[in-house]
């Protein structure tokens, strides 16, 4: 007598969640319909049946990061998928910039696109086709009593991410004629470039655009703004954007992230900052300028991602540092760029302004060239003391020690562990961003 093998616990787990997906499909297209019409339609929602039609329609669709029908609805070429992760490193903001969890795209066939909806059901915290790339055992078993065509159906789910087996432009594509050669007069001295559009990053983009436009933490935060009153979060505004809608009145022939978008997709506003002369200065009537400092460009992003870096407890190897060492020069670039950006706005003397409360060290490394100014005959003493404080060279070091100050107390409020030790080693780096325009006006005077 053959004793039955029951099935482990995440096999029937795989196997319940298969089946409430697809019999809340089931439900949703009877719906409507009189008991007695709908059993040819409800035959297909059988388990095996429905894995089996799904397994072979899979093909009809592929996971892409980058979209051709986003440039012209009629383009016939390839799209590609390009995991960020292997994509270089560079400074500019890109596909690279994407982390890990990245929202990938799917082109095809639109009424395939249930297939995908299918294998992003998470069971145990991931999607169904990443347990499916691990050959997870509990799945094949839930898929199909018989390995041999669990394994088939898998492979099949599988290659939702798969090459292209041809890569092919279109004359509806975007194109663009690249000079390798140096001479524009070589017509045979030119390569083919065919942009495509970035779906993924573009998703990840209008996410945070719509979570600063709609989101309830940044909302507070704007009424704050708007009443003038102190609030602990960052203000974010995305100012003269467009919305460009792709895809018309369905944007699931575009992609299925397009679809999720309802087609709009975002431009933002490309043109230089306007800087109202009239306006107040906003470093007066503040006690240090790093409360500025955090809105400026980029580095709420850098601060982030130092965060994010030291909660994950990393090892201590040379990626590490490499990581470590990346965000360092990107912290300490920015915080050159905001000073030199002060230094080019404001006229020489601005901290001399009696509602001026930054620290001594601040004013020196924001406005330098206040020491070369003749005294004034009301504040001589002051202004002397403000030119022989630049003269000692000592607010650099306390410029940077300001800097660890701020900084310590930022990680600190995320819960993470730092003392004098990390103190010292912020102010330490971070010196040599703010030393060299302190070293540039002392060889102007010689």
């Amino acid at each position: 007598m053959n004793e039955q093998i029951l099935p482990s616990p995440r096999t029937t787990l795989f196997r319940t969640t298969i089946a409430s997906f697809i019999n809340e499909r089931k439900e949703a297209k009877l719906k409507g319909t009189e008991p007695d019409d709908d059993t040819p339609t409800a035959a297909k929602y059988d388990y095996t049946t429905w894995l089996a039609d799904a397994a072979r329609r899979v093909a009809q669709i592929q996971a892409v990061t980058h979209v051709l029908k986003a440039t012209h609805p009629d383009a016939r070429g390839t799209s590609l998928y390009v995991d960020p992760t292997s994509l270089p490193n560079h400074q500019e903001i890109g596909s690279h910039s994407l982390l890990d969890g990245h929202a990938t795209d799917i082109v095809g066939n639109a009424a395939a696109l249930d297939v995908y909806k299918f294998l992003k059901v998470e069971v145990e915290g991931r999607r169904l086709l990443d347990w499916l790339q691990n050959n997870d055992a509990d799945l094949l078993a839930a898929l199909h009593d018989s390995p041999e065509i669990a394994n088939n159906w898998a492979e099949a789910f599988k290659g939702l991410i798969r090459p292209s087996d041809t890569i092919s432009s279109h004359q509806m594509a975007k194109q663009v004629y690249w000079s390798v050669s140096g001479d524009p007069a070589d017509d045979a001295g030119f390569h083919l470039l065919q942009p495509l559009f970035p779906s993924s990053l573009v998703h990840a983009a209008h996410l945070d655009i719509n979570d600063a436009r709609f989101g309830e933490r940044n909302k507070k935060a704007r009424q704050a703004w708007r009443d003038k009153a102190p609030h602990e979060d960052i203000y974010r505004d995305y100012r003269d954007l467009v919305a460009r809608k792709l895809g018309g009145t369905k944007p699931q022939n575009v992609s299925q992230l397009n679809s999720d978008r309802g087609g709009v997709n975002y431009l933002l506003a490309s043109l230089p900052p306007s800087w109202g002369s009239g306006t107040r200065n906003p470093l007066l009537a503040i006690d240090s300028v790093f409360k500025r400092f955090r809105g400026f460009d980029g580095v709420n992003r850098q601060i982030t991602a130092l965060c994010k870096l030291l909660e994950s407890d990393p090892e201590q190897s040379f990626e590490t540092r490499q990581a470590r060492e990346r965000i360092k020069r990107a912290i300490g670039r920015s915080l050159a760029a905001f000073g030199q950006g002060i230094r080019n706005q404001y006229p020489a003397g601005w901290t001399s302004d009696s509602t001026c409360e930054l620290p001594i060290c601040e004013q020196l490394w924001l406005d330098p060239e206040r020491a070369q100014l003749a005294p004034r005959e009301d504040h001589a003493q002051a202004d002397l003391n403000f030119t022989a404080a630049f003269a000692s060279q000592t607010w650099p070091d306390e410029v940077a020690s300001r800097f660890g100050i701020w900084l310590n107390d930022i990680l600190k409020k995320r819960g993470l562990p730092v003392s004098t030790t990390e103190h010292a080693y912020w102010s330490r780096e971070i010196a040599d961003y703010v030393i060299p325009i302190a070293r540039k006006l002392e060889a102007q005077d010689e």
